[in-house]
């Protein structure tokens, strides 16, 4: 499986992952008060299946929860793969606060 490498790119709203340099895929988003709004997840078909859009999603969804705020998905890949990672599931918006302690 490819090393996939993702950073925020604040100036075109959007999660850039990158394949051995080059742009394999992209999660767009929208910053608003206290949220943030996944819009759409793409990712170069030559990457099918290397784990890119996870990766982004990943990436994204760790990107919340490290500014403190919630996400509000409307990208149908990344609602998906919160379904199979219900760790993320707190961080949704309107989702109840999470009860997990240490």
């Amino acid at each position: 499986m490819a090393v996939v490498q993702v950073r925020d790119n604040p100036d075109r709203h959007r999660y850039e992952a990158h394949v051995e340099g080059q742009l394999a895929g992209f999660a767009e988003y929208q910053l608003a008060t206290d949220l943030i709004v996944l819009t759409h997840t793409e990712v170069d078909p030559a990457h099918d299946g290397q784990g890119v859009g996870g990766a982004l999603a990943r990436a994204a969804m760790d990107d919340v929860r490290a500014r403190h705020v919630k996400a509000l998905v409307i990208c149908p890949f990344i609602l998906s793969w919160i379904g199979r990672h219900r760790e993320y599931a707190d961080l949704l918006y309107g989702a109840p606060p999470s009860r997990v302690t240490d």
